[in-house]
């Protein structure tokens, strides 16, 4: 079993609310991880079609039955639980009593919202970090074409076939359960188009025109694909300096391997020559912070800047009053360009330091205290 990064903050929570939530893509290993850190508790899975109904017909008897408290798994299935819930956390003094898990973010964040706002600690358990991984200095296209899913470190699963039956089930039935979306080609289209898109800046009029639907539709439906953890949006930093910029997100994947599958890569050998490789590798490190920063219990505190002519920092890490800049590069040979943007940004702003992360296996200290730091070896970078 893969130790997980996130397991210490799951065990501060449990200490400090009554309840914690773990959320995040179906498959990160949210099941797993409960079951291990709170071994003591009952386990209850409501994708149970007869643990679902009792549930459902009898929120306050299914509750009594778990006077200690237990592990809810898959519980926006039964959204009536939350307001029964909240009378039975209200009336008791002990912590860590239940353990939600849930697949779906827009469900599970709407029902505690209603119930159990100030009750509940949230948690997000994305799929496996590059420092659960623990890849060698040389497998940066196998990290990209496997992703980070559990499955397929533990068991050894294909990612050709797991990603393809992972797509199938997510159109089939979760795009469903969230919204009711009829016209599941176009949307597996638009799906696709969207992994083409990954680190670009998110252009709904663009997708919408590709798609062949209005762009009131496309901003749904990067909606869905955000409550259900496929994608997120990495919003610019929003200081000028005197000069024009960006204030158009960028979109990103949260698993690089499902990426890769949408973009009709079944082969590792294709990412070597492929040119949505260095978009890819981008994909990998920006999501590993966010890994970071989720696994530490943090908010997302990350950033990209860009101006109107084309100077740009990949990421910004907010810490404190401080905007940290980290250029991301794919290939495995520092090259003096790395550094351009970090430069234009330190004379900007007139700090030093950053970071560059790329592909290659050598460390280095830079001037103006800019660290070359391997791709897997980001977890030396401080959040």
């Amino acid at each position: 079993m893969i130790n997980r990064e996130a397991e210490k903050e799951l065990k501060e929570l449990a200490k400090q609310f009554r309840a914690v939530a773990v959320t995040g893509p179906r498959q990160s290993g949210k099941t797993t991880i409960v079951r291990k850190v709170f071994s003591d508790k009952t386990y209850v899975s409501l994708e149970n079609p007869d643990i679902r109904r009792f549930a459902a017909d009898d929120p306050r008897g299914f509750l009594s039955t778990y006077p200690n408290g237990a592990i809810l798994d898959e519980v926006q299935r039964v959204p009536e639980l939350f307001s029964y819930l909240q009378q039975v956390l209200d009336e008791t003094k002990e912590n860590g009593l239940f353990i939600l898990t849930g697949s779906n973010n827009f469900l599970l964040n709407n029902s505690i919202s209603q119930s159990l706002a100030g009750r509940v600690a949230y948690l997000f358990l994305l799929p496996l970090s590059i420092g659960e991984i623990m890849p060698e200095a040389n497998q940066s296209n196998q990290l990209m074409f496997q992703g980070g899913y559990p499955e397929i470190y533990q068991n050894k699963v294909d990612p050709v076939k797991f990603y393809a039956n992972y797509i199938r089930t997510y159109i089939e039935r979760d795009v469903r359960l969230i919204k009711n979306i009829n016209d599941l080609y176009t949307f597996e289209r638009f799906l696709r188009l969207c992994a083409g898109r990954i680190g670009q800046l998110l252009n709904m009029n663009s997708l919408a025109t590709e798609t062949g639907v209005d762009a009131k539709t496309i901003s749904s439906w990067i909606g869905v694909l955000e409550a259900s953890f496929i994608v997120f949006r990495l919003q610019p930093y929003h200081k000028n300096f005197n000069k024009r910029i960006v204030k158009m997100p960028k979109l990103y994947f949260y698993d690089t391997g499902l990426a890769a599958a949408l973009m009709g890569i079944d082969d590792i050998s294709l990412l070597t020559i492929h040119p949505f490789r260095g978009a890819l590798f981008e994909n990998l490190i920006v999501l590993d912070f966010l890994k970071k920063s989720f696994n530490s219990g943090k908010t997302n505190n990350l950033y990209f800047w860009r101006d109107n002519n084309g100077n740009e920092i990949d990421l910004l890490i907010k810490k404190g009053n401080r905007r940290v800049p980290v250029e991301i590069k794919s290939g495995q040979t520092i090259n003096d360009d790395f550094f351009k943007g970090i430069r234009y940004w330190q004379k900007l702003t007139g700090n030093e330091g950053g970071y560059l992360v790329y592909a290659g296996d050598i460390e280095q200290k830079r001037s103006q205290s800019v660290s070359v730091v391997p791709f897997n070896k980001i977890d030396q970078i401080e959040m």
